[in-house]
């Protein structure tokens, strides 16, 4: 098979695709024949040997699969055979197959491509968590999306949506604001502009917003915490722009507002069955047409380095999915 392999820390551009042997079974897993693989900022820390934790090298990066069961472990389920399914592992998607428990395969709708179901657990489930969990998003609510064009902003904008929100897209370009209202954002801005909140008030009938999803971090969290009406939540969800920010809590105080952590990952590790009615959710929705997974782009095998770099610029558009049949 082949496979993406990082044997040093660094630049994606020094990934080696290489002919690698079929993984094997062991038990309780599965091999699946992977027919795409979706990729993540983290996914490109890892490779750059930045993340909080280090990946041990080498490694076949990729923490996102989807494909078709084509061997058994002892102990697996017969019922997988031949089933198309998707998977998180934390490495080894950006390979022709991989092997892995059993217990972690999820059922593909029938509606949905290899490369939707690919990019899809992450992005769609840290979603709903964050804003059914976490920030209580009630029909009729503004919500604020900051890095909207992202992978991330791209599944808060249909999960928004899908719970009857109205979603201000936030994001750096024109081009990147374009790809997020025809997901579906009700309104766009430039949150690079150092006036930006005032284009928040004819948006929002003066009345600010009532959530705000926020991936990105750094200098653009305060102000959006500050954008808050009173009670409002600010969801944590990431540090894209790479800064911690230090929030001065007199805001909270002030705007009775809510400052909430959405670590998803954290939350199945501690309480896994509670991630079965968030995926039944959205499998539901899938299949209702109330969302839409499809990734913006895929691309082959080969391109992958410079997919993983285009992450780390914060030039991708949606999520990134590498397919691995024409």
């Amino acid at each position: 098979m082949q496979a993406i392999r990082c044997v040093s820390y660094g630049a994606p551009s020094d990934l080696k695709l290489e002919e690698m042997d079929d993984p094997s079974p062991r038990k309780g897993e599965v091999v699946i024949e992977t027919e795409a693989a979706g990729l993540g900022y983290v996914d490109a820390l890892f490779v750059a040997g930045t993340y909080q934790v280090k990946l041990p090298l080498p490694f076949i990066p990729g923490s996102e699969v989807a494909g078709k069961v084509v061997a058994l472990g002892e102990g697996a389920p017969d019922a997988l055979m031949g089933k198309r399914v998707m998977a998180l592992s934390p490495r080894g998607a950006l390979a022709g197959k991989i092997a892995l428990p059993a217990a972690s395969c999820i059922p593909v709708p029938d509606r949905m491509s290899a490369e939707a179901a690919a990019g899809f657990i992450v992005s769609y489930c840290t979603a709903l968590y964050g804003f059914e969990t976490c920030g209580h998003l009630r029909e009729g609510e503004t919500v604020l999306v900051l890095g909207a064009a992202g992978g991330v902003g791209m599944a808060a904008i249909d999960v928004a949506k899908a719970m009857g929100a109205r979603v201000i897209a936030a994001a750096s370009t024109g081009e990147k604001r374009a790809a997020a209202k025809a997901r579906g954002a009700d309104f766009t801005l430039d949150y690079t502009n150092p006036e930006w909140r005032k284009e928040l008030e004819p948006l929002t009938g003066r009345r600010d917003v009532d959530l705000v999803y926020d991936p990105v971090g750094g200098d653009f969290s305060e102000a959006a915490l500050r954008s808050l009406a009173p009670g409002g939540r600010h969801l944590v969800v990431g540090f894209a722009a790479g800064a911690i920010p230090k929030i001065p809590l007199n805001l909270a105080l002030l705007k009775r507002c809510s400052i909430v952590g959405v670590d998803w990952g954290g939350y199945i590790r501690a309480n896994s069955a509670d991630n079965i009615p968030l995926l039944k959710t959205l499998t539901a929705w899938i299949e209702q047409g109330r969302i839409d997974p499809e990734p913006a782009a895929s691309f082959p095998l080969a391109q992958a380095p410079m997919v993983l770099q285009r992450l780390l610029d914060r030039q991708s558009l949606g999520k990134p999915v590498i397919r691995f049949h024409s």
